[in-house]
């Protein structure tokens, strides 16, 4: 593994955080035994510990691929309503092996502290996430400062997205068990994520439009390759999107919270099968044009 050393951010602007660069193998070779008894290499996704402190008090610790683990604590910390401007952070600081027991660390150092940072992580929900989900406070009862765009997605903009997600070269090609997440605004596919926990994936896309002072448009969709779990509709929301995409299903707690969003979901999307759950006016079909 690569040590830590920091590095500029991709905008020259003083108020954004400054990172290491922390990068991990995202794979590795193990040798299985198959039931005849024949030996083989296979490739399997790596899983990591990373414990984020917040001015070094112990936050939480994430299992993730740690491909992007600086954005990946940015976007959590977004998505937790624990910040609320990337400027309230000086810099982030990931070390693989700084933790106990090989664990890796990220250290994140804010400019002005967190007010009420004990209240705000005291009650913490476990969510259905892979990995350690987790939402902080109340933020199931704070949707009423979410207003999502009324975007709408056409069948054909639909299809032509599932096909750039088919045709992207992906960890899970060579190794399965991840998840991916991107963000498509128009036809043109901006960030691709894949990390063992989709909520790890999401935030990673979070921390990323912070970084590079991306503004969501109206018609920008987010997809997933897990399930439309409350918390992934609602992170979506966070970032303003109204069209998400899932090649899974969708849960209870999901749909409700899409329906009193007014957040188009859309799941069981592979090739050109879909299934509309929320808001199904709003794609568009041949009929409906």
């Amino acid at each position: 593994m690569r040590r830590p050393f920091f590095v500029c951010s991709s905008i020259d602007m003083p108020s954004l955080p400054r990172f290491t660069q922390a990068h991990c193998e995202l794979t590795r070779q193990i040798e299985v035994v198959d039931e005849q008894g024949v030996r083989s290499s296979v490739t399997i996704p790596a899983e990591r510990a990373l414990t984020l402190y917040v001015d070094k008090r112990e936050i939480v610790t994430l299992m993730t691929l740690g491909a992007n683990p600086e954005l990946l604590a940015l976007g959590y910390l977004r998505n937790q309503r624990l910040v609320t401007d990337v400027s309230e952070v000086e810099s982030i600081t990931v070390d693989w092996e700084a933790g106990e027991a090989g664990a890796g660390v990220a250290a994140i150092k804010t400019y002005a502290g967190i007010q009420d940072i004990q209240a705000l992580t005291d009650k913490r929900v476990i969510t259905t996430g892979c990995g350690q989900g987790s939402l902080f406070g109340d933020l199931m009862g704070d949707l009423e400062g979410l207003c999502l765009p009324d975007a709408f997605i056409s069948q054909a903009r639909l299809h032509s997205l599932l096909n750039t997600i088919r045709l992207q070269e992906t960890v899970y090609k060579s190794a399965g068990t991840v998840h991916g997440c991107a963000l498509f605004t128009g036809d043109t596919m901006r960030i691709y994520v894949e990390d063992v926990g989709r909520h790890n994936a999401v935030d990673v896309i979070a921390g990323w439009l912070w970084m590079n002072g991306v503004q969501i448009d109206a018609d920008a969709v987010f997809y997933t390759t897990g399930r439309l779990t409350s918390e992934m509709v609602l992170k979506s929301a966070q970032m303003g999107i109204g069209v998400v995409v899932s090649r899974n299903g969708i849960t209870q707690m999901g749909f409700d919270l899409a329906k009193r969003l007014g957040l188009c979901a859309i799941g069981r999307a592979k090739n050109k099968h879909y299934l509309v759950y929320t808001e199904h006016a709003r794609v568009l079909t041949e009929a409906s044009v």
